[in-house]
């Protein structure tokens, strides 16, 4: 797609416009937005109401519209004559900051030559504030394209009232299309631009034995062990070796991944060993970068992320503990329904152990969407103008609940066009974002709304 005259001034917009990216990511960064924590309360609505400033300091209009849990924030840029809509989703709230390799206060925003320390700066402050940047600039060069904003304040925590929201709000919401900014590259190299994401569910198996500790060497080998029960109960699941989940029809719905699917996976850019490097195994359950993909974006997984129960202090308590809570959860692909397979867990699980009680603990669908057509050829077209290279199309293995949401209710396009990399340390210590990204992905929305608005 050729470039239009809307785009003449847009390197000059982008180097003039940096000071003030920086200071108003700083600004934000600096909210401790944190929707795990009840304590940062006040925290979610302050970031809100500073994000609600910063829409309308750029011409737009904004509402903070109140749920049963955090708010949302919605800005619309209204341009004359336009007679399509583009609305853009990103999230505000941040993941916790408690681990103990941060080398510097998370909520303390530092730049670094170009690098942006901080909680939030890259999932997701960094590429919202990217995206109201390339929209200002939309609209004051009068690309014939009204622009929306929804900004989430739940997402890290599954989204439990983002439903509610779009249900409540969708005649207000209707647009023609929607572009999603929270997704992650494979290689600074190469960008990537997801078509797909996994949905999951998260459960908790409990098993009470007893009505307290019991001393083992009066008591053990008459008594029930919970914590062996349960972990019992989990090798009938799944082979924790391989990974392959032993439920009767666990798999009975999984989409096949296509030639054309695996070749665009590979050209992303994928290094195995840098992979590997980047999140600390030592060891992994296969060996090619292939099989590493498929079973990261494509296959279903059964995984366990805590046992609790007994002694864990030092030393060892010789007690036969009264209970167990194991917690775990499965990511899911098309075509799996989360009530469904919870269901053939929770019979499976009885089966094996009837005294033990399964609940769910949240859920999200997966998403599967479009990986070729106008919106596709637009955003592949943008993303080559604003890096000076073509993506490729890939998967991921996360999810983001607000995207199942929208595709039920709004019924439009939704199209990725993440900016994070894996060394920004998505989830992670130490958290950041960069200028290379941000002035990158500044000029690949301005040339994804001039695409968008010509359709």
């Amino acid at each position: 797609m050729p470039s239009s005259k809307y785009l003449q001034s847009i390197d000059q917009y982008v180097a003039s416009n940096r000071e003030q990216y920086e200071e108003m990511l700083g600004d934000l960064v600096e909210v401790p937005s944190v929707s795990m924590d009840p304590e940062r309360k006040e925290d979610i609505h302050r970031g809100a109401e500073l994000v609600a400033q910063y829409l309308t300091g750029f011409g737009a209009e904004a509402q903070i519209y109140p749920t049963s849990g955090n708010p949302v924030v919605v800005g619309r840029f209204k341009v004359p004559g336009a007679k399509r809509t583009l609305s853009i989703y990103n999230h505000i709230d941040v993941q916790p900051a408690q681990e103990p390799e941060w080398t510097r206060a998370p909520f303390v925003f530092v730049k670094d030559d170009g690098k942006y320390l901080g909680r939030g700066s890259t999932d997701d402050k960094g590429p919202a504030l990217t995206a109201l940047f390339a929209a200002r600039y939309s609209k004051e060069n009068g690309i014939p394209l009204n622009i929306n904003f929804i900004w989430e304040l739940e997402e890290e925590i599954g989204s439990p009232h983002f439903e509610e929201f779009v249900k409540k709000n969708t005649a207000a919401l209707k647009t023609d299309s929607v572009l999603v900014s929270d997704t992650i590259w494979i290689s600074r190299e190469k960008p990537a631009m997801p078509y797909g994401l996994r949905g999951m569910f998260t459960g908790i198996m409990t098993l009470e034995t007893g009505t307290k500790d019991a001393h083992s060497g009066v008591t053990g080998g008459a008594a029930r062990n919970p914590l062996g029960e349960l972990m019992h109960v989990v090798s009938e699941c799944y082979d924790a070796k391989t990974g392959k989940v032993k439920i009767p029809g666990f798999y009975k719905d999984v989409k096949a991944v296509s030639k054309k699917e695996m070749d665009s996976f590979l050209a992303s850019g994928f290094n195995l060993k840098r992979w590997q490097s980047v999140y600390g195994f030592k060891d992994l359950r296969v060996k090619t970068a292939a099989e590493v993909l498929k079973r990261i974006w494509c296959l279903p997984t059964f995984e366990i992320h805590g046992l609790i129960g007994g002694y864990t202090g030092p030393g060892v308590k010789t007690v036969v503990p009264p209970r167990g809570e194991l917690k775990f959860s499965c990511r899911l692909v098309p075509d799996q329904k989360p009530e469904q397979i919870f269901k053939l867990v929770e019979k499976f699980v009885k089966k094996i152990n009837p005294d033990v009680k399964l609940r769910m603990d949240g859920m999200l669908g997966p998403y599967l969407g479009p990986f070729s057509g106008p919106y596709a050829d637009a955003a592949r077209d943008a993303l080559d103008f604003g890096f000076g290279k073509s993506p490729a199309f890939i998967r991921e293995g996360g999810s983001i609940g607000a995207v199942v949401t929208m595709q039920k209710y709004l019924k439009v396009p939704i199209i990725f066009i993440g900016l994070s990399l894996p060394e920004h340390g998505y989830h992670a210590p130490n958290e950041n974002f960069d200028w290379i990204q941000a002035s990158g992905g500044m000029k690949t929305f301005v040339k994804y709304f001039d695409n968008v608005a010509s359709l």
